[in-house]
């Protein structure tokens, strides 16, 4: 098999912070609209924090509790004080948040060099195909691999290999691509070549020794790269 692409989706393909706009109209009742952008931010923090240590604990669940349970602790944290409605409707927005601006792009020029790509993530697989249809890139994937199939979170080991025994493809053949550091260190560590999209240019990368292959600015950055 030829290289395969595997796009994490979550702050990669689809922008998280896409939910702020949203955040902005349901905090603006308590006169708080100017929380959003820290509610956003802190949301996705927890969420990456809560699904790392269930993996840790062995206590997997959907992906989607640990967005609802990070959702209730931000509420908490910063005593926003949604309506149980609100953060119904917030839990709804995160099932179709936008695709960054240059993925659809990118994506149709892989197509076009015939680069084989799957998304990969820690979401659901009905709840990944469901945010790629809604922004329209869900026809560009040859296949999506869940971690709900081995019950485990990135960056747990078990979570690659299972990509690579999915797709029956050898590591280095294998490329994971993601704007998360710790998704990055993850692929590196399991023997996978990955590239990391450094979506904000003051990011610092973890100083972990162990670097990506391929450090691009954006999806776009990454066909010139690579296709």
């Amino acid at each position: 098999m030829a290289m395969v692409l595997a796009f994490d989706v979550y702050g990669t393909l689809i922008d998280t912070h896409g939910v702020v706009t949203e955040l902005e109209q349901r905090l603006a009742a308590q006169g708080q609209s100017d929380l959003a952008p820290e509610f956003s931010r802190r949301w996705r923090d927890k969420q990456l924090e809560y699904s790392f240590r269930r993996g840790l604990m062995g206590a997997y669940v959907d992906f989607s509790q640990c967005t609802r349970e990070a959702l209730e602790y931000t509420d908490r944290a910063l005593r926003t004080r949604l309506a149980e409605a609100d953060k119904d409707h917030l839990m709804a927005t995160y099932a179709r948040l936008p695709a960054f601006p240059e993925a659809e792009v990118a994506l149709a020029r892989l197509a076009e060099a015939g680069v084989t790509c799957v998304a990969f993530s820690n979401g659901s697989h009905d709840a990944v195909a469901g945010l790629l249809g809604e922004a329209g890139l869900l026809e560009r994937f040859d296949d999506i691999v869940s971690v709900e199939e081995v019950k485990r979170f990135k960056p747990d080991p078990a979570v690659y290999a299972h990509l690579r025994h999915r797709l029956e493809v050898a590591p280095g053949d294998t490329w994971l691509i993601s704007s998360n550091a710790f998704d990055v260190i993850g692929a590196r560590h399991a023997g996978l070549h990955a590239a990391w999209v450094r979506r904000l240019p003051e990011a610092p990368f973890d100083p972990w020794g162990i670097e990506p292959d391929l450090t691009v600015a954006d999806l776009s950055g990454l066909v010139d790269a690579l296709a």
